[in-house]
C-alpha cells in the first residue's frame, strides 16, 4: 500500500472512533498517526521491507501503531477498521464527507434521527428536523443542504494528486510484468481534470493473460470487477475502479487518442473525420476498410492534417479553432518556473524555516521565493503584526547576503478584511517585495460584498496579486460568491496578476478562469502555498491546471527572471 493510502485507513479508524464518542487520546494518536504517514517523504512500505530499518524511528509511531502499519502493507487490509465498519451503517461514511458536519454531528444525526444515507440526512433537512437537534440549528441545517452534492461528489471521485498516487504505484507494478511493451494511463488523469472518477491503463503486450495475471497481484486490489480477454477492471481497497486493456500495437495511439478524450473532443474529431470521407475510433483512422493510421497519436491526428493536441486542451472549447488558424498555444512547462511567490515558514503556521525552504527550492532549480506568512487577522495561524513581518524581513535580508545564486523575497499574505481594506497598513505593505492579499473571513457574504472587498485590495497600490481567487477547496467546499468577470477587469486595470494556487485541493483559479485570465491579459501566478518543504512539489500540478487553460509561458508571470517580474509589480 502506498503512504496516501494508509493515511487514509488511519484518517478513517479515527473518524469511525470517534464517531462511537471513544477514548480521544486512542482517536488522537490514529488522526496524527494519518497525518504523520501522508506528510513522509519515504515509502513506508521500503521501510517495512528494509530489515535494518524499524517504523518505531517515525516520530509518533509505537509498536501497536507499527504493527497496524506492517499488516496493511503486508496484507492491504487493517481488521480493527473492518471491525469498526460492521459495527456501523455504510451509508454513515458518506455522511461524515458533508463539509463541517464531524464525526460527532454525524453521530448525533444516526442516534437520535437514524439518519443513515445522504438521502434520509436530506430528508431530515427539508423536512426541518436537523434544526432541532442541540447544537444544529437552522443555519447548520442549511449548510448541511449545500454541502450534500459535494459529499455526494466526494463518494464518486477523489483529487487528481490522490489518483496520481495510485496510477504511480500501479504503473510500476504493470511495468515489472516482461510481457509488457508499451504502456500508459488514460482517461481524464491524462487530461489532467482535478478530480478522478476512476484510471484507465491501456497496454501492448506480447501475452495478455499474462499481463492480467500480473494485475491481478497487485497489492491495493480489493475485487476483480470483470475479467476478459483483453480488458479487466478492478476496484481497489480505497474504492478506486482501475480498468486495464491491452491492444494491438497498430491501434495503441488510436486507443489511447480515444480513451483519454474528452467525449466533446472525441466528437468533434469524429465529425472532421466523416466530412473527410474517414472513420475514426479506438482500432484506428479508416478510409472504407483500410487503416490509415493508428500506431501513434501524432499519426491519428496527422490524418485529419491536425496538431497532436496536448492531453490538457482535450476539452472542445477552443484546441481546433486555434489548430485552424496555426495558434495552438505552446503551453507552459515546470521547467519555466523560475520561482514560488506563495510560501510559508515557522514565522506563522508553515513546518520549515526560512532558509530550510529557500534551500529546498533552490535544489528544485528555482531562482528565487516569497515568504508570504499571514498576517495578524489569521489569528489562528499565529499572523503577522506590523512590528513582527518587519523583524521577520530583517532576517531575510541577512539571510540573502549568505545565499549565493538565489533570492529569498520579502513578502507577506496580507488579509482582506470583512469590512474592507487590508490586514496592515500601507507603510507596511510599502516595504515588501511582493504582497499577496486573500480573503479567509466573511466567505458567507453576498457576491457583491465579496466582489468589492476583492478589487478593492486590487486597487491598492501595494498588492501584487490575489491569492487563491474563489476560494475552493474541492470537494469540502464551493468558492464562495464573487464577479470573477469583474475581478479580472479590475487586475487588468490595475495591473495586477492573479495567482492560481497549487495545492492539490485547491487548484484556484481553475482552468476556464485561467482561461479568461488569459483573455484580459492578467498575468498568472502559480504559487504552491507550500507550509513545508516537501509541499514545494506540488508546483507541477499548478502547471498542469494552467496548461488545461491554454496559459504559455508567456501568461505565467514567475516563468521569468525576478529583475523583469519586479518590473511587472510597480
Amino acid at each position: 500500500m502506498t503512504n496516501p493510502e494508509i493515511a487514509a485507513v488511519f484518517d478513517q479508524v479515527a473518524d469511525l472512533l470517534e464517531f462511537q464518542d471513544t477514548n480521544p487520546f486512542r482517536i488522537r494518536a490514529y488522526r496524527n498517526a494519518g497525518r504523520t504517514i501522508g506528510d513522509l517523504p519515504q515509502s513506508v512500505a521500503e521501510i517495512v521491507a528494509d530489515p535494518n530499518r524499524v517504523l518505531t524511528d517515525i516520530q509518533g509511531i509505537g509498536k501497536d501503531l507499527a504493527a497496524k502499519i506492517t499488516t496493511l502493507v503486508e496484507t492491504g487490509s487493517l481488521p480493527m477498521l473492518e471491525e469498526l465498519l460492521a459495527e456501523i451503517p455504510q451509508g454513515v461514511l458518506a455522511i461524515l464527507r458533508v463539509p463541517g458536519l464531524g464525526p460527532k454531528r454525524a453521530a448525533a444525526l444516526y442516534k437520535e434521527l437514524n439518519v443513515t444515507t445522504l438521502d434520509e440526512l436530506r430528508d431530515a433537512c427539508q423536512a426541518q428536523r436537523v434544526r432541532e437537534l442541540k447544537g444544529f440549528g437552522a443555519k447548520m441545517e442549511a449548510a448541511i443542504l449545500e454541502g450534500l452534492e459535494i459529499a455526494s461528489e466526494a463518494d464518486r471521485r477523489i483529487l487528481w494528486f490522490e489518483a496520481d498516487q495510485h496510477a504511480q504505484a500501479i504503473r510500476a507494478h504493470l511495468e515489472q510484468c516482461k510481457a509488457v511493451e508499451q504502456l500508459e494511463v488514460a482517461g481524464s488523469y491524462r487530461r489532467g481534470k482535478d478530480t478522478i472518477g476512476d484510471l484507465d491503463f491501456l497496454a501492448v503486450a506480447r501475452d495478455a493473460a499474462q499481463v492480467m495475471d500480473h494485475f491481478e497481484l497487485y497489492g491495493g486490489l480489493a475485487t476483480v470487477l470483470l475479467r476478459g480477454e483483453t480488458k479487466m477492471s478492478i476496484r481497489l481497497s480505497s474504492g478506486l475502479q482501475v480498468d486495464l486493456r491491452v491492444v494491438p500495437a497498430e491501434s495503441f495511439g488510436a486507443a489511447l487518442q480515444y480513451f483519454t478524450g474528452s467525449k466533446a473532443h472525441n466528437i468533434v474529431l469524429r465529425g472532421l473525420a466523416k466530412s473527410r470521407g474517414l472513420k475514426i475510433n479506438e482500432y484506428g483512422v479508416f478510409r472504407g476498410e483500410k487503416s490509415i493510421a493508428g500506431r501513434t497519436e501524432e499519426e491519428v491526428y496527422a490524418a485529419l492534417d491536425l496538431p497532436c493536441f496536448p492531453p490538457e486542451l482535450r476539452e472542445a472549447r477552443r484546441e481546433f479553432d486555434w489548430a485552424a488558424a496555426g495558434q495552438l498555444p505552446r503551453l507552459v512547462e515546470p521547467a519555466d518556473i523560475q520561482g514560488d511567490l506563495h510560501v510559508h515558514s515557522t514565522w506563522t503556521d508553515g513546518a520549515a524555516t526560512i532558509e530550510e525552504m529557500a534551500i529546498a527550492a533552490k535544489q528544485r532549480g528555482l531562482k528565487y521565493i516569497a515568504v508570504t506568512d499571514h498576517s495578524k487577522r489569521v489569528s489562528i495561524a499565529g499572523g503577522l503584526s506590523a512590528s513582527r513581518v518587519r523583524k521577520q524581513w530583517a532576517e531575510i535580508d541577512a539571510l540573502n547576503r549568505r545565499l549565493k545564486g538565489f533570492k529569498v523575497l520579502k513578502g507577506i499574505e496580507v488579509d482582506i478584511l470583512e469590512q474592507g481594506g487590508l490586514d496592515l497598513p500601507d507603510d507596511v505593505l510599502a516595504e515588501a517585495d511582493w504582497v499577496v492579499a486573500s480573503l479567509h473571513y466573511g466567505q458567507n457574504q453576498s457576491r457583491e460584498q465579496i466582489t468589492k472587498r476583492v478589487i478593492e485590495a486590487l486597487e491598492n497600490p501595494f498588492v501584487s496579486a490575489i491569492a487563491h481567487p474563489t476560494g475552493r477547496m474541492l470537494m469540502r467546499r464551493k468558492p464562495y460568491q464573487i464577479d470573477l468577470n469583474a475581478v479580472l477587469r479590475a487586475a487588468r486595470d490595475h495591473g495586477k496578476m492573479m495567482e492560481l494556487n497549487a495545492h492539490p485541493m485547491r487548484l484556484d483559479l481553475d482552468d476556464v478562469a485561467c482561461a479568461a485570465a488569459k483573455d484580459y491579459g492578467v498575468p498568472v501566478v502559480v504559487s504552491t502555498d507550500a507550509h513545508r518543504t516537501d509541499g514545494l512539489d506540488v508546483m507541477r500540478l499548478g502547471v498542469q491546471q494552467a496548461r488545461r487553460g491554454g496559459l504559455s509561458k508567456h501568461d505565467v508571470a514567475n516563468t521569468r527572471p525576478w529583475a523583469e517580474l519586479r518590473k511587472m509589480t510597480v
